[in-house]
């Protein structure tokens, strides 16, 4: 993917110059002498050979990555043959064999297993990543080529994914400016390189903030509430007290069971300031990046970022998006406001005097909860062993639905001692791909949970799916079972949703493949997958009591089940605030200024009333917002909300044609899991489900309705 020949030439001696200082290619080429990401893997399904990849590999790799692409690019754009699919598309298909293998380990243990290396590295590579990007869709020449192609699309003789790819790039680089007058086109370079600078920056601070900001305690009665396994896992080195950091939401588990009242405050508060002032600070990058990335859609010719981002989405504007949350914001306030009136009778009836504050929450709603619902989270947890949920659980469903089996690889290298990793087949036994399950928290991961690929499918490439999926479970002392909160049951079988969606993947060309799709689709089939955790034949097989093996009471499933719209409110309403908030930053007009960052985005609540229940605080704050500043979310963060009224919307097709069979579920892997970006996301859905997707399943569901 690149630009004009001389251009091209230039970019290349620039980007040589920087390996080691080493100004040759022939001192390059030295360098890269039994660097393991040079050729493909040797191992199953070509996945990483973490027994050999060492940190010193990626630099080298990813600049001869880019080397090579910039080189196959330059062939493109010299070939005097008049532009074809396949002299042309095709060999801009596969221009980044190596520089994809390379980049998708070190993003993935940026990750999941960073140090001060990687996160050098990061801050190194973002901008040089940044112009080697532009280089291919600023290219004049190239776009001539894939412009021509496009203009005459139903005169090739394509079948539909190639059409479909070909209408993809020209999409692709429209959207990216190619469009643009030449001057225009070095501004957006500049724009582009800083924000890559710049969401490299804040994705550091974010990270170095939650590993270091938790909260120290020396005094074991200020932790009261806490059991002794987790204490014993959280005790500091020196064995002197200990320490509880931080996970990447505002709210902290923790919180749930602390009992001190100004213990909750302060890690609260820990939480909430992390990078507002300090040595982590992220106010100036945050005002710095929306005001970038406002130049940039005004440069692109729209009114703001959101107009810009939202193109190819099932949203299409930030009018849908707006309509879309007014329709049910005033529902999810007053339920809200409802829950936050009975938390603060609970508090002030157990003596607790005065206003009820958001680090007093969580601790009083599970009393509220164990009152209306007699449900206690540590009365669950011991039905809930990590390996059992993933094995007799998650795949379990996957066998019943879709038809899969597993086996586990103990030789297969990995990253980390605590992933393990999961051969999976068809039904019949062929080979389907590799999953990696990565599920404990550490120092070097960043918070959250996340799914992507090592290896993407592609019939073209020959290749299956290499996936992996990671999450923050609370990891045991030694010898301690790994249980974990049915929260975290669900969080697994969300991930292994996007994970099945990678699996099921059947397409020709790996940009179409898999989870390759937008942002307001991609976490509708993760969404879907939560709803087999509490389906009964599924859980009665999974949740079995980690020492006696007894399977989980009836009594206690009817109350997971009763319990289910407990806190609704407000769960939808720290989304909505968060989901506002990404809203505002990314809808500011060029020419508007903005100059204290926690004051405009109390405005941007306070505008659409998401302020209204005090102790109900955004999901995430704009200052460790990581999706919208670090992880591809921005004007997006929508997704979530609006992807699980697909999910609920198609759950209902389920609960009217039979539930939980393989021939359901064949029928959704068919239709919506193994469809890629190949089909228009309204068309694919309402081919599933038979008309428009509506908002009602999910409010119900949700206690709004």
């Amino acid at each position: 993917m690149k630009k004009s020949s001389l251009l091209i030439l230039a970019t290349t001696l620039g980007l040589l110059s920087c390996q080691n200082e080493k100004d040759n290619k022939a001192e390059a080429q030295e360098e890269l002498a039994g660097n393991p990401f040079v050729t493909e893997s040797t191992l199953p399904y070509n996945a990483p050979d973490f027994s050999k990849i060492k940190n010193e590999h990626f630099r080298p790799a990813i600049l001869e990555g880019m080397r090579q692409q910039e080189e196959a690019i330059k062939a493109i754009v010299e070939n005097e043959e008049a532009p074809t699919f396949e002299n042309t598309i095709l060999a801009l298909e596969q221009s980044n064999a190596l520089l994809s293998r390379a980049s998708r380990v070190f993003y993935a243990l940026s990750s999941a297993h960073s140090n001060d290396e990687i996160k050098n590295l990061q801050e190194e590579l973002a901008p040089k990543l940044s112009e080697h990007s532009d280089a291919i869709y600023l290219n004049d020449e190239l776009f001539e080529r894939i412009k021509e192609l496009h203009g005459k699309i139903d005169e090739l003789d394509l079948d539909s994914e190639s059409k479909r790819l070909l209408d993809y790039y020209h999409n692709n680089f429209v959207v990216a400016g190619a469009a643009l007058s030449a001057e225009d086109k070095e501004e957006l370079k500049k724009l582009n390189s800083k924000e890559a600078s710049l969401t490299t920056s804040f994705g550091r601070l974010v990270l170095d903030a939650m590993k270091k900001g938790g909260v120290e305690e020396s005094d074991k009665d200020k932790l009261a509430g806490l059991s002794d396994s987790y204490l014993r896992s959280i005790e500091t080195e020196a064995g002197n007290g200990w320490y509880i950091p931080l996970v990447n939401t505002t709210q902290q588990p923790d919180l749930v069971d602390l009992e001190d009242r100004e213990t909750r405050e302060k890690l609260f508060k820990a939480s909430w300031n992390r990078t507002d002032g300090g040595e982590y600070d992220t106010n100036d990058i945050i005002k710095e990046l929306a005001h970038l990335r406002a130049e940039k859609a005004a440069l692109l010719g729209f009114n703001n970022y959101a107009e810009w981002q939202l193109q190819n989405t099932m949203a299409k504007n930030p009018e849908n998006v707006r309509t879309f949350f007014d329709s049910f914001i005033p529902a999810s306030v007053a339920k809200a406001q409802e829950e936050s009136d009975k938390i603060e009778k609970m508090m002030n009836d157990s003596g607790q005097e005065g206003d009820l504050e958001p680090w007093d929450w969580n601790y009083y709603a599970e009393k509220v909860r164990k009152a209306e619902f007699d449900l206690d989270e540590n009365e669950i947890k011991p039905y809930f062993e990590v390996e059992t949920v993933m094995e007799d659980g998650v795949l379990y469903a996957a066998e019943k639905l879709y038809g899969i089996t597993y086996k586990k690889r103990d030789d297969i290298p990995v990253y980390h001692d605590d992933v393990a990793v999961y051969e999976l087949f068809e039904e019949d036994g062929t080979e389907l791909g590799l999953f990696y399950a990565d599920y404990f928290a550490r120092p070097s991961k960043r918070g959250g949970a996340w799914m992507s690929n090592f290896v993407p499918q592609s019939k073209l490439d020959g290749t299956k799916p290499v996936i992996y999926n990671v999450c923050n479970i609370s990891k045991p002392a030694d010898g301690e079972p790994a249980l974990m909160t049915f929260d975290n049951v669900i969080t697994m079988f969300h991930e292994f949703g996007h994970a099945l969606h990678g699996f099921f993947a059947d397409q020709h060309y790996r940009s179409l493949s898999g989870t390759s799709v937008a942002r307001d689709f991609v976490e509708f089939p993760s969404q879907f997958n939560e709803h087999w955790a509490t389906h009964p034949e599924v859980i009665k097989n999974y949740a079995k009591h980690y020492e006696t093996g007894e399977v989980i009471p009836q009594e206690l499933l009817d109350k997971i089940e009763a319990a289910g719209t407990f806190n609704q409110g407000y769960s939808t309403v720290e989304n909505l605030a968060s989901s506002n908030i990404d809203y505002e930053w990314h809808t500011i007009g060029v020419d508007d200024k903005i100059g204290d960052a926690s004051k405009f985005e109390a405005d941007a609540l306070n505008k659409y009333n998401l302020d209204a229940v005090n102790a109900v605080k955004p999901r995430y704050r704009s200052t460790y917002f990581s999706h919208i500043f670090n992880g591809g979310y921005a004007a997006g963060y929508y997704s979530y909300l609006w992807t699980d009224m697909l999910n609920y919307d198609a759950y209902q097709w389920f609960v009217e044609n039979g539930g939980l069979t393989r021939e359901n579920g064949q029928r959704f892997r068919d239709m919506v899991l193994s469809r890629g970006n190949t089909l228009d996301y309204d068309e694919m859905y309402k081919d599933f489900r038979g008309s428009e997707p509506s908002i009602d399943p999910m409010l119900k569901a949700r206690g709004l309705k």
